[in-house]
């Protein structure tokens, strides 16, 4: 539970000074989420969906670098015990996180379908670092209605508690418990704001480094 407080306090850090400490609880939240609309705005097509399900999901970053991080510390830790430290379970940790990122970005895009939640990532791309920063961390909450307005992320919501859940039915029984599950909730979404975040920042660091 100590990364559910950590999660927290990291939300509530980069949200609490904006708000007016006056006003009722439902004014504040208001005035924290609030997002300016994505500017020119475009409803996703069923294309535009696709293609976000599949970079989501098995873009070159989340095999090549998110997966085996993920499937590495969980094998130099042996966790979940039942895989072992060996190839073998490396394979299988990698192959879990898979099963679960994959159903989650189903859930969140069929879902978000039907009630006009776009599920991609739209860059703020100006302002400081800290506008930016934050404006990464509330769009993990937030996605774009048909109109382009920022709104709760609910098909997200589900797509990342759904498929934690979902996936005890076929984790290692070490792990597939409310518990567990919780705390992947945690890091699904810490996931989702690490890869917003280089979706945000990546261009301009290319741009500098390597004159692209």
């Amino acid at each position: 539970m100590k990364w559910v407080v950590l999660f927290s306090l990291l939300v509530v850090s980069a949200f609490g000074q904006s708000a007016n400490s006056n006003a009722n609880p439902f004014e504040r939240a208001l005035t924290v989420m609030h997002t300016d609309p994505v500017s020119h705005y475009k409803p996703a097509t069923t294309q535009d969906k696709l293609r976000w399900f599949v970079s989501s999901t098995v873009s070159p970053s989340r095999l090549l670098i998110a997966g085996p991080i993920s499937a590495g510390w969980g094998t130099l830790r042996d966790v979940p015990s039942e895989y072992g430290t060996h190839w073998d379970g490396f394979g299988k940790r990698n192959g879990m996180r898979l099963t679960g990122v994959a159903t989650g970005n189903l859930i969140e895009a069929t879902l978000g379908s039907a009630w006009g939640e776009d599920p991609r990532y739209f860059r703020l791309g100006r302002g400081g670092l800290g506008k930016r920063a934050k404006y990464v961390v509330k769009t993990t909450f937030l996605a774009p209605d048909r109109s382009g307005r920022w709104r709760p992320a609910y098909a997200r919501y589900i797509g990342n508690v759904g498929n934690n859940f979902l996936s005890n039915t076929w984790r290692a029984d070490s792990e597939a418990n409310t518990s567990n599950a919780i705390v992947r909730c945690v890091w699904g979404v810490l996931g989702r704001m690490t890869s917003d975040a280089f979706a945000e920042f990546w261009p301009d660091i290319k741009r500098k480094v390597f004159k692209k």
